[in-house]
């Protein structure tokens, strides 16, 4: 059993039991679950989105789902919550603004089977206070620093890959390159910048949707 692009592999372990043991056996295969645009979603793209919170914190899985594309909206209520297909439908009517009304029931609904009620509210109400308030909030993916760092400041380079924004160093330099990085809010065009957080936090912003916090 396995994911459609599996087909020739489940054919092969077939072939192999029938010629090994004489036995039939059966293989069966799911679509591909693909955003509207045709990325794949699986553990091998890029910000894959894990079930255990070790491996993305429940404010991320709730961002994901908050970010869906318009176009998915409505099958992801579909496949990922338990709403009834009618509220589903009266939903999927919403447009503009409503819409992300929409998707936050969608991140909520999704995270709270995955995380609980209370993991969902609690990444709701983080996301509110990061971005309508303009906050460093609680909840958010933090780095707490030693007493030298503190003292010195670190690179915002090596801040945004030890935070967990950036995958890598040049991918950093090329975000900020692209003006895609922020810091409290403020677009951040020098690549040397050596971030100090001293006497507060510092809120890292990776492109719209990811933040962090740095301590």
């Amino acid at each position: 059993m396995g994911g459609a692009d599996q087909w020739g592999n489940i054919i092969n372990g077939i072939e192999l039991v029938r010629r090994t043991e004489g036995q039939e056996v059966f293989g069966m295969t799911a679509p591909l679950l693909t955003t509207s645009s045709g990325v794949k979603m699986g553990k091998t793209a890029a910000g894959a989105v894990w079930l255990n919170e070790d491996r993305l914190s429940p404010y991320d899985y709730w961002q994901f789902w908050r970010n869906t594309e318009d176009a998915d909206v409505v099958r992801f209520l579909k496949l990922f919550t338990d709403l009834p297909m009618d509220e589903i439908e009266r939903l999927g009517r919403a447009e503009g603004a409503e819409l992300n009304a929409v998707k936050e029931r969608l991140a909520n609904e999704a995270t709270s089977l995955s995380h609980g009620p209370d993991a969902a509210g609690h990444a709701a109400a983080t996301a509110r206070q990061t971005f309508h308030h303009g906050e460093a909030a609680q909840g958010l993916p933090t780095l707490q620093l030693d007493d030298e760092e503190r003292s010195i400041g670190v690179s915002l380079v090596d801040l945004l890959v030890r935070t967990g924004l950036s995958c890598s160093k040049s991918e950093a330099r090329r975000a900020i390159a692209r003006r895609g990085v922020r810091l409290d809010g403020s677009v951040v065009e020098d690549l040397d910048l050596v971030v100090s957080v001293q006497p507060s936090p510092v809120r890292l912003s990776f492109g719209r949707k990811r933040h962090a916090v740095v301590k």
